[in-house]
């Protein structure tokens, strides 16, 4: 078998971490400090997360990842996947940022199945290696930072790209990224009516109730879309964040000005987003052009069936924040976002976090 160097980095990270906690666990169990100069590991929390940053802080670390992803000043290996069985995906996704300087991963899983477990269908954990002696220094949980860096995609996405005048919003998913996708579009534009969709129709109250705090705080009404058409016709921004095989709406139905985001599914055989929604679009701009050529199925489909080419795409979001590609230029114009996730964007959110944590005294040493 061939062994990549990221799958060789990603091994290696792993055994620095299991070693870590064992001589952790073993120097606790027998009463035994760590010697000096042995380097902490910080394990920060969801809770402890949230206490450290908000949107608003996650759009603007989004921005600069972007930026810097764009200029060519982070190196980012396509994420290593491997199928668990049927059960469901793990990825790793390392990265290393040389402005500050700073190497990491993240490994994610997605697994369907844990909607009946009552577990997040997606879980993640983020390590980040200290520059100064390459051990792993800090253990984040990467569920709570997946949602915040992902739903700060479409918000960062929503705010360069949709009409400013934007009112009515359209959410499809409700699952764990859900309440920061709708936290998101309402951090990016002051939308008075936000309508909600899920296939699984059960789920749209649960999370209705579970995000009218959110909503409330906002100034937004949140509405139970009963069929997708309900939810997007005559909407502003759409957000899709589903893990969906095929499109959740009819492109055709978009109403002239829209924007949307899709930042769910990210294999090359699933899509969000149906072939008109693409080909109606104005402007379409994608996170990472090298992972959205192997793993999107909104753009590879239609590509391959010669309706689409990758010179249609405008550009990475990247070059429209450093102003190298151009934005929405009219108020009719279709734009659309999508994102299948690229690990520069955890790094820089995660080294944020870390920072944040330290000065803040939040988090728990091992």
């Amino acid at each position: 078998m061939i062994i990549t160097s990221a799958k060789r980095a990603i091994v290696k990270i792993l055994v620095l971490v299991a070693e870590r906690i064992d001589v952790t666990k073993m120097a606790s169990g027998h009463g035994i400090s760590l010697m000096k100069g042995c380097v902490a590991m910080l394990v920060i929390s969801a809770s402890d997360i949230r206490k450290v940053i908000n949107m608003r802080d996650a759009i603007e670390s989004d921005r600069e990842a972007f930026s810097l992803q764009s200029q060519g000043k982070a190196q980012i290996p396509l994420r290593v996947v491997f199928d668990v069985e049927g059960r469901g995906l793990s990825s790793f996704m390392p990265a290393y940022v040389s402005s500050f300087p700073q190497a990491g991963v993240k490994i994610v899983s997605i697994f369907s199945g844990n909607i009946a477990k009552n577990l997040p269908v997606v879980s993640a954990t983020v390590l980040l290696i200290d520059p100064e002696t390459g051990i792993v220094n800090a253990l984040i949980d990467g569920t709570e930072l997946t949602r915040m860096r992902t739903g700060a995609i479409s918000g960062l996405a929503t705010e360069l790209l949709s009409n400013e005048s934007s009112e009515t919003g359209a959410l499809f998913g409700t699952g764990g990224q859900a309440l920061s996708q709708l936290e998101a579009m309402l951090t990016a534009r002051k939308l008075l009516e936000v309508r909600i969709y899920d296939t699984f129709h059960e789920r749209i109250g649960h999370f209705i109730e579970r995000a009218s705090e959110t909503a409330h705080v906002f100034g937004a009404r949140l509405k139970a879309a009963g069929s997708p058409d309900e939810a997007v016709d005559g909407a502003d921004v759409i957000t899709t964040v589903t893990t969906t095989a095929n499109p959740v709406f009819d492109g055709r139905r978009v109403k002239k000005g829209a924007h949307v985001n899709g930042v769910g599914t990210y294999e090359p055989h699933k899509r969000e987003l149906d072939e008109s929604m693409i080909l109606r679009a104005d402007r379409i701009f994608v996170d990472n052009m090298e992972a959205i050529m192997a793993e999107a199925g909104d753009i590879l489909i239609p590509m391959k069936e010669g309706k689409f080419k990758k010179e249609d795409i405008t550009g990475e979001l990247g070059d429209l924040i450093l102003g190298n590609a151009p934005g929405r230029t009219s108020e009719d114009q279709i734009t659309v976002m999508k994102s299948v996730g690229f690990a520069t964007l955890d790094l820089v959110i995660a080294r944020k976090i870390f920072d944040k944590a330290v000065e803040m005294g939040i988090g728990t040493n091992l």
